[in-house]
């Protein structure tokens, strides 16, 4: 295949690390409060486009790495830029917390107050109300949260959300909804969803700020008739973006990916939709292919944490592996990260068996390059028209982390009533 206005063909796009410019071809651009978008190019349902916002440009489609409090763990701003992110997101309900959307305002907003160059996006407080279980409340008029930090409580209306996240100063905000857990049944997901739309009539109201976008929030659980109805009252209410959330909450792949392709068919073609919560490899593949153009997921540092690393052949442990004692290669030799371009695969099996920080920080910025570089990788394959190429044989080599174990650890953390980053 011939190299279409400068996009390398679909043999040099699996080993480009930088996601090149798209042509505009593929329709006029959607304008709105404080975003436009536009999609370029599009394979199958898969779409490449340009998202644009206050502070920055974000090439879609596109994986946001989550600064929880304001800061993506073990991972310095001007490293994130460096790795290939073009857009973070920023916890409300954590940073409502500690140090108070007042604050944050202050220092010049979230962006400037972590010295962070580029765009944001904060999710609402939902999807805390559904991961903090017993230590939350659930009402017609918001959601009422006891602290992590120090007990007290702290109600979030629709009207707060929108408040706080205007405080922070996010280029994308999200309204409030409320998730539940895929095992719900059926009435239960239909009273939370159909409060999630009052809920995001509100939000639409609540909003004082011309320079950041509010995206809606499609629910409905695992029920594809309650997908299709909450996508037409949503789409109804004609937000600028739209996210699919109560996805990648315990069901299984087969389950959800048939929903996510069922979801993204059902929103308007000329605006940005966003997975809520996705964010291991395989995930990414298939949701991209399905039509998905933003991911945030706390899972590539999350791992990393533990000793999990990213390699295009699948996960691997180096930190209790054994095979990698002494290793003198780099754990993915590929890689142009600078965890792997410094350091031997043995030396982070060694930092990780000594409990050093060091171990953290290296592990983390080559699961976020190696996220970054396949986010690349897949604009590129939709821009040379050979996406579906790619995806095939990227799905043919990745092995992913075992599905029943998955699913027990996803379970035993969205079980219990605790604080912390997107799943």
């Amino acid at each position: 295949m011939k190299a279409v206005r400068g996009i390398p063909t679909c043999q040099d796009a699996s080993h480009s690390p930088i996601a090149l410019a798209l042509p505009r071809s593929a329709g006029l651009p959607c304008v709105a409060m404080g975003i436009t978008f536009a999609v370029h190019t599009t394979d199958g349902p898969a779409r490449a486009g340009l998202l644009t916002t206050p502070h920055g440009d974000v090439p879609t489609p596109a994986f946001m790495p989550v600064a929880t409090q304001g800061s993506v763990k073990a991972v310095a701003p001007q490293e994130l830029r460096d790795l290939g992110a073009t857009i973070v997101l920023g916890n409300t309900y954590h940073l409502f917390l500690r140090p108070g959307p007042e604050l944050v305002r202050q220092m010049g907003g979230l962006a400037a107050f972590m010295s962070w160059n580029g765009p944001m996006l904060t999710d609402s407080g939902g999807f805390q109300a559904y991961s903090l279980g017993s230590k939350v409340k659930i009402t017609e008029e918001g959601v009422l949260f006891q602290s992590v930090i120090d007990g007290s409580r702290h109600l979030f209306t629709p009207e707060t959300a929108v408040a706080h996240q205007e405080s922070i100063g996010a280029d994308i905000m999200m309204a409030l909804d409320q998730c539940l857990m895929y095992t719900q049944d059926k009435e239960a997901v239909q009273v939370a969803m159909e409060r999630t739309h009052r809920w995001a009539e509100r939000c639409k109201s609540a909003q004082t700020s011309d320079a950041q976008a509010l995206l809606g929030i499609v629910q409905g659980g695992v029920f594809a008739d309650l997908r299709r109805q909450s996508a037409d009252v949503i789409t109804g209410l004609d937000f600028p973006g739209y996210g699919i959330g109560g996805l990648a909450v315990g069901e299984s792949k087969s389950v959800m990916y048939p929903l996510v392709g069922l979801t993204a068919g059902l929103l308007p073609q000329g605006k940005p939709r966003y997975l809520m919560g996705v964010g291991s490899p395989e995930d990414l593949v298939e949701c991209v292919a399905r039509g998905i153009d933003l991911f945030d997921c706390a899972l590539p540092t999350r791992v990393a944490r533990n000793g999990a690393l990213f390699t295009r052949k699948g996960r691997v442990d180096v930190a209790t592996a054994s095979l990698f004692r002494g290793k003198e290669e780099a754990v993915d030799e590929g890689c142009d990260c600078a965890t792997c371009t410094n350091f031997s695969a043995g030396y982070l099996h060694h930092l990780f068996r000594a409990k050093e920080l060091l171990a953290l920080r290296l592990a983390s910025i080559h699961n976020l390059r190696f996220i970054m570089r396949l986010m690349g990788d897949m604009r590129n394959a939709i821009a040379g028209g050979c996406f579906q190429t790619f995806a095939k044989e990227f799905l043919s080599n990745y092995r992913p982390a075992d599905e029943a174990e998955r699913l027990r650890q996803t379970r035993r953390r969205f079980a219990g009533a605790k604080a912390g980053e997107r799943a």
